[in-house]
């Protein structure tokens, strides 16, 4: 995908995943108001380009980030709609890089389709077999890439 990106007209136009950085606690009605600017979304792209570099078949340099920085009431309405303008593969069809350590509580939980196709995360490893091979999540891969016939 990085190659076809690099083939458009516009290079990397096409988003293959979209997230947010919220602050801690936002989930629960928190706002994080005190802290620094910033931070909170420096920490959260330095954790992508740690998954990045620790998957066996990703290369960071291939990769290229865009990133818009809102009042932190808006940030879930910006990723929603972002995630339905462009339908990113990793949103869609390979969910699960911004997963975070499931912790001890929740080791049951099964690795994500991403980690199965771009192993490399020690913690993953750790975590029990997502139920498709690697096969059938890559087939899904090259059916949800290649153009609709109805598409306009």
């Amino acid at each position: 995908m990085a190659e076809a990106n690099r083939r458009t007209v516009t290079p990397f136009s096409r988003p293959i995943y979209v997230g947010k950085a919220v602050p801690e606690g936002a989930r629960k009605g928190g706002f994080g108001l005190d802290l620094p600017a910033g931070s909170v979304l420096f920490s959260r792209l330095n954790e992508h380009a740690t998954s990045v570099r620790q998957a066996q078949n990703l290369d960071l340099a291939d990769f290229s980030c865009r990133y818009l920085v809102v009042d932190d009431i808006w940030i879930p309405l910006g990723e929603a709609l972002l995630i339905q303008r462009f339908s990113p593969l990793w949103n869609q069809i390979v969910e699960g890089f911004g997963n975070h350590d499931p912790g001890s509580g929740r080791a049951a939980q099964k690795r994500s389709p991403w980690d199965t196709i771009h192993p490399g995360r020690p913690w993953a490893a750790r975590l029990p077999a997502y139920p498709r091979s690697e096969v059938e999540i890559m087939a899904r891969v090259q059916q949800f890439l290649v153009p609709s016939a109805a598409a306009p």
